[in-house]
């Protein structure tokens, strides 16, 4: 797998009608192939994963892949609660050109983790693309504890995780387990210099819509050796880090670039709009921090 710092978990932008906007997904990927990001990850998450169709994603994947070409890598997210399916639409996924899978850990089922271990072995081998597994115990209800990853990483091309636990002992543990071979990124914006001092590769970021040069930058500095550069970065942007986490992603973000004039729509239910509070506070962060003038 290619040396990535910087991911980003793209949005899906949509229409007045809450259509897909495939002209402004082209557009928002240019905007993050030259804005710091190595990689782009769509269709995680962030783009609102849960309520688009296969054919939304597939044309999504194609429509990035497409605009970056090879310029930067472009990773499809395929992962669901339902392994038949997300096996087919890896499958699909990887004849569209994407550079990788990620998986998220399957939701709402709450599966033991020899039921997870099953679930990402299958998957990876209907591949033969690098996957990423995705852990983020708080909107999955299942965390994948660190031995099990240790097991899964003995498959020759599941090659990441995104840890998103937000437990730095876990981090820990797993970069104890782990072989060097198997990147951890952040999955947290706000934890990833702390999660590289102890082994993280990178980060799987949403802030780097907005300041991905300064986030590619921070990386930058940490890996050349300049710890005090790289904290005094983290600790500039950490309020963007944290005011895009202030109700559920990516609600905040898509105000955000909203705000900033980039269109790109609203949400599908079951997901709302920020607050007018929420809107208060999220035009404000980005005024105090210099990207909304």
């Amino acid at each position: 797998m290619p040396t990535m710092r910087l991911l980003t978990a793209m949005i899906t932008p949509y229409d007045n009608n809450l259509e897909v906007n495939y002209a402004k997904a082209a557009e928002i990927s240019e905007l993050l192939a030259g804005n710091g990001s190595d990689g782009i990850v769509v269709c995680g998450t962030t783009g609102e994963s849960p309520v688009l169709s296969h054919e939304e994603k597939l044309q999504l994947y194609k429509t990035v892949k497409d605009q970056v070409a090879d310029r930067i890598q472009v990773w499809a997210g395929t992962g669901s609660n339902n392994t038949r399916a997300t096996v087919e639409l890896t499958r699909q996924a990887e004849k569209t050109g994407v550079d990788g899978i990620m998986l998220v850990t399957p939701y709402y089922n709450k599966p033991s983790q020899q039921g997870l271990y099953e679930h990402f072995k299958t998957v990876a081998e209907s591949t033969s693309l690098p996957v990423m597994l995705y852990n983020i115990p708080g909107r999955t209800g299942a965390n994948l504890l660190p031995e099990t990853v240790a097991r899964l990483a003995k498959i020759q091309n599941i090659a990441a995780i995104k840890e998103a636990s937000g437990s730095m002992d876990q981090v820990s543990l797993l970069k104890t387990v782990l072989p060097e071979s198997m990147a951890v990124y952040s999955g947290d914006d706000s934890l990833t210099l702390p999660m590289l001092a102890i082994g993280a590769a990178g980060v799987v970021s949403i802030a780097s819509h907005l300041i991905g040069n300064e986030i590619k930058q921070m990386l930058e500095c940490f890996f050349a050796g300049d710890i005090e550069k790289a904290r005094e970065i983290h600790l500039r942007i950490f309020p963007v880090m944290k005011g895009l986490f202030i109700t559920t992603n990516p609600v905040p973000l898509k105000e955000a670039m909203n705000m900033l004039d980039m269109n790109v729509g609203g949400l599908r239910l079951p997901l709302t709009g920020a607050s007018e509070a929420e809107k208060a506070r999220i035009r404000e962060m980005l005024i105090d921090n210099n990207i909304l003038k």
